[in-house]
């Protein structure tokens, strides 16, 4: 009988690796064309992944939580009307943890009781990201934080891989913990005292964090970890803003079959003032500050599991308003329906939350590190208001909102954040009512 393998797929330019998170069948049952085979996960994305064919699933060849390189074969599909035997060319192989470092998994032993390692998150407090793979074998080989920051990167933008690891473990067995010469590792590390258990009534209920909400919470607290917050906020009078969207929206959507938001009209000002003000589109690398060519917002879309995502608008600032809302409407869509690809969810500059889709008339959002900066922006709600005109001042109704900016005080001061904010502000002031082009 015909086998066929299946093979971890390329969920994207960025994505070398994926963790197998449930199987969604098992050895011996029939399985039918595109129906869901196994669910993998990235650090960002968590995605199903189809049988090829019909067919009996022969043999799993990972367990649930490998993580597993893109291309290598995760199962075998027997595509005849019964089960066959693996072909004798071609040995069935269970994929298995890298053997250097079983081999090496007595080094673990060398850590004493009082070096016990501390959680390892995907960003370290230098900002320093650590794949999955590199995680799982510092954890599995006892490595604490301080001495995986001392360890030279050969990946992109320093980052440690797995090659990094095997060659450094031979030494470090030799030598208890090797000292390796970093800039990172002269950094001051403050270590905090461990949380005291917290005491559950007879009437708590405990609800375990999915996995995403785990990855949310370890990011979040790194990034106030990393970046000294400043917030700063503007109240902005959108009137001319609200009366044009609702004049044209309906011809828009006939017109272009797209509804049109607030959102894009948001992320429209601030690609403008992005363009008048360069230093907020960047990001940090130990003492280097990395100013950004490309302009791509993020997004955060609340999902239907109350988890949040933040897919990225490309190359914002080369697109019109119409592109721009093309790309907001099909990210969002593909967001809440779980079919992100983690390529959508990398490579941002700078970030928008929209608090006000809750009712909130403003916030202090955490910035989505790498970045410098992210904007919320609060409801939109009618106020008396003070009008100045030239024949004197006078009350009138109009559409105010409130803007708040959170950005990273290392590289961007109070006189930078607040005069970009301000100019996001009057962009929006400044909203042409009679536009007929978008």
């Amino acid at each position: 009988m015909a086998q066929t393998e299946v093979l971890m797929p390329k969920m994207g330019e960025s994505v070398i690796e994926a963790t197998i998170i449930k199987w969604t069948k098992n050895e011996g049952d029939k399985i039918t064309a595109d129906e869901t085979l196994l669910e993998i996960a990235t650090d960002k994305v968590d995605s199903e992944i189809p049988a090829p064919s019909d067919g009996v699933l022969v043999k799993k060849l990972c367990k649930e939580g490998d993580v597993i390189p893109v291309g290598k074969a995760i199962a075998i599909i027997s595509t005849g009307d019964a089960p066959a035997e693996a072909p004798a060319s071609k040995p069935v192989i269970e994929v298995k943890k890298a053997a250097p470092v079983a081999a090496l998994a007595s080094v673990a032993e060398k850590v004493t009781a009082t070096e016990v390692a501390e959680p390892i998150h995907r960003f370290s407090g230098s900002g320093r990201f650590y794949s999955p793979l590199v995680r799982s074998i510092a954890k599995k080989e006892g490595i604490t934080i301080n001495e995986l920051e001392a360890i030279p990167g050969s990946g992109k933008s320093g980052r440690v891989t797995k090659n990094d690891m095997l060659s450094y473990l031979p030494a470090r067995q030799g030598n208890g913990n090797m000292e390796v010469s970093s800039p990172q590792a002269a950094s001051p590390v403050i270590k905090e005292a461990p949380a005291k258990p917290m005491a559950v009534g007879a009437n708590d209920e405990i609800i375990e964090m999915d996995r995403m909400r785990r990855l949310i919470a370890d990011h979040m607290v790194m990034s106030k970890k990393v970046s000294p917050h400043v917030t700063s906020y503007v109240e902005a009078d959108v009137t001319s803003l609200v009366l044009w969207r609702e004049k044209i929206k309906k011809e828009f959507e006939k017109k272009e079959g797209e509804k049109l938001t607030f959102t894009p009209i948001f992320i429209e000002a601030v690609v403008k003032a992005i363009k008048d003000y360069p230093m907020v589109n960047v990001s940090v690398d130990g003492t280097r500050i990395i100013r950004h060519k490309d302009v791509n917002i993020g997004m955060a879309v609340a999902l239907p599991s109350g988890n949040l995502i933040v897919p990225v608008i490309r190359n914002a600032d080369r697109s019109s308003l119409l592109g721009i809302t093309k790309q907001v409407n099909d990210l969002a869509n593909r967001a809440r329906m779980n079919k992100l690809m983690p390529d959508d969810t990398q490579g941002g500059t700078f970030t928008i939350t929209n608090v006000g889709t809750f009712g909130n008339i403003m916030g202090t959002p955490i910035i989505n590190q790498p970045q410098a900066a992210i904007l919320a922006t609060g409801i939109i709600k009618k106020k008396p208001v003070v009008i100045e005109s030239a024949m004197g001042d006078m009350i009138g109704i109009r559409h105010m909102m409130y803007l708040s900016l959170s950005y990273d005080h290392r590289v961007v001061d109070g006189a930078l954040g607040g005069s970009f904010l301000k100019k996001i502000a009057d962009y929006l002031e400044g909203f042409d009512i009679n536009r007929n082009t978008w």
